[in-house]
């Protein structure tokens, strides 16, 4: 039988004499991928070589920051710099370094992260499950206010704040954060919840489950990567911002970002590059550490929710 399958004419004698098929395997250094990957390289270097240099110079001491070596690596490690920048750097009177402005920006994100994103998930749930009389308006009216720049809504905003008692305070920024929040995130939602099969939401609806019932049985749990999306974002916008926290408090309530300006722009005694790349890095660190934890989830989570409209 094997024989017969290999006479003269035949297909599989046909195919076995033609050699194999489909495309031929591409070169490992040929000149697209040699100039793709340099490309990505410098890319990375011109990203990096930034952030070596604050951690290096973050590491020396001020005799060796003076020798002007900013690219080599300290001779002799020293972590005081940074327990400088967190609880000895002087700003005006006080010298309590960022350890007060972290915990007052902790105070501020934690609750305008929750209650922006609780608010713009149900939001984005109710636009495209449960649609009501004048939701393409409110629709369009969030969408508008995506793109209104912050700055002039700032005095405004000081009006209303003072006329509720809270100009000045740490509730009134979650507040100001929470609001300027929601519109991009119930975009982010209703589109990724337009993603989810209708068929989930009709067949929910038929065994008698109704608006709460659908939104945190079946809505939730298929929603983690836009809700790390969102996640992210706000952290990093509200935890990063410097306009509304230098406007809307007062240097004992003033984040982490306002006490890096005070620090890295006090004129008081000698300019410490050491101490202002580590209060630098320290400030940072916080969004840093969650985009990395939840990286792969936020690249699913925007290409889900950025798609579909």
């Amino acid at each position: 039988m094997a024989d017969a399958t290999l006479q003269s004419g035949s297909p599989v004698r046909a195919q076995a004499m033609s050699g194999p098929r489909g495309a031929k395997p591409k070169k490992a250094l040929s000149g697209r991928n040699i100039m793709l990957y340099g490309t990505l390289i410098v890319v990375c270097l011109y990203y990096l070589l930034p952030l070596w240099v604050m951690v290096m110079t973050s590491l020396k001491g001020m005799p060796e920051v003076r020798l002007g070596n900013i690219f080599a690596p300290p001779v002799e490690i020293t972590f005081q710099p940074w327990v400088k920048a967190w609880s000895e750097a002087c700003t005006g009177l006080n010298c309590d370094g960022l350890s007060r402005g972290f915990w007052n920006s902790v105070i501020i994100t934690v609750p305008s992260v929750i209650l922006s994103i609780a608010i713009a998930s149900v939001n984005g749930y109710a636009l495209i499950n449960w649609r009501f009389k004048g939701s393409d308006v409110f629709f369009t009216i969030l969408i508008f206010g995506s793109f209104i720049p912050y700055q002039i809504m700032l005095y405004p905003i000081v009006i209303l704040l003072r006329e509720m008692g809270l100009y000045g305070t740490l509730w009134g920024l979650v507040l100001v954060h929470s609001v300027f929040g929601m519109p991009i995130l119930t975009l982010l939602f209703r589109n990724y919840f337009s993603s989810i099969p209708e068929e989930l939401f009709k067949a929910a609806r038929v065994d008698g489950a109704g608006f709460w019932g659908i939104y945190f049985r079946i809505m939730l749990p298929m929603s983690l990567p836009i809700f790390v999306v969102a996640l992210i974002l706000q952290v990093t916008g509200i935890w990063n911002d410097f306009l509304f926290g230098v406007v809307y408090t007062k240097p004992d309530l003033y984040p982490m970002t306002v006490q890096l300006n005070n620090i890295v722009n006090s004129v008081q005694g000698v300019k410490e590059y050491n101490v202002n790349m580590a209060a630098t890095l320290l400030t940072g660190l916080v969004p840093l550490i969650i985009y990395f934890v939840s990286g792969k989830l936020f690249v699913r989570g925007i290409a889900a929710g950025a798609v579909k409209g």
